[in-house]
């Protein structure tokens, strides 16, 4: 395997979430081939690739919503447990924002938000409604804090998932596609977003097609191909002279001439 590694040099000390020898099988098929990666906290990581190379899968089985096969995870020193309250704890470490908004349609936007720190971390009603309010604001949508999911648009809806995402106090984000069911004229608001949040230190693993984003704000490009880890490096390294010939073949197609 053509694998070349340039970690980044503002990352000392122990990762925030370590992949070791990470292996994944759906039936006979090899998803996950020996992943190892690193992501240091306030790091922010693109995870890019062709549609089916293992990125969404690797992201889901970081808080288990896949089970691997073989190998490791641990998230902040700590190994990812199978199941029960261990495992709901260590979720509510680690946000997920997904493909699909995932909002519950029946939920104002402030109940979605509030929903897993009064359940989960056990947030009186009066306190998580102050916070889902500044979290609202912070997302610019304080003012559909009592609107349905169905009132909002898909790039509000996004960013009521991240607001929700945010509001467990999370060690670090997983951001699944989360602009790629959305139409065009309102990814930027969700991008925009997400740039405050690396410029704010967040931890973040993203799995995008959006090479803008990868380029100008992330700190490391993760290239899969295959269920394998092919190249990683510093982004206008990886953009403007990629070491693989499959990173190569990759840029080609989806990089302007």
């Amino acid at each position: 395997m053509n694998q070349t590694s340039t970690p980044p040099s503002s990352a000392p000390g122990e990762p925030l979430i370590s992949v070791r020898g990470v292996n994944k099988y759906f039936g006979d098929f090899h998803a996950l081939k020996d992943i190892d990666l690193d992501i240091h906290r306030g790091e922010v990581v693109a995870l890019i690739g062709a549609s089916g190379s293992g990125k969404s899968t690797l992201c889901r089985c970081l808080n288990r919503l896949e089970t691997i096969t073989s190998g490791q995870i641990t998230i902040d020193g700590e190994p990812l447990p199978e199941e029960g309250k261990e495992l709901t704890r260590l979720r509510a470490d680690v946000g997920m924002v997904f493909q699909s908004f995932n909002l519950f349609p029946h939920l104002k936007a402030l109940d979605n938000v509030t929903l897993g720190p009064r359940k989960v971390r056990g947030v009186p009603k009066a306190e998580a409604d102050a916070q889902a309010l500044e979290l609202l604001d912070r997302v610019g949508l304080k003012d559909k804090a009592n609107s349905l999911p169905t009132a909002l648009s898909g790039g509000q809806q996004q960013r009521v998932a991240i607001a929700r995402a945010l509001a467990m106090k999370p060690k670090a984000m997983l951001f699944d596609e989360p602009t790629s069911a959305l139409d065009p004229e309102v990814i930027n608001e969700v991008l925009d977003v997400m740039t405050e949040l690396a410029k704010q230190g967040m931890t973040m693993l993203v799995v995008t097609h959006e090479m803008g984003f990868a380029r100008h704000v992330c700190d490391r490009v993760v290239y899969m191909d295959h269920g394998e880890i092919v190249e990683q490096g510093e982004p206008e390294a990886f953009f403007t002279d990629p070491q693989s010939d499959r990173a190569k073949a990759f840029l080609s197609k989806i990089l302007p001439h």
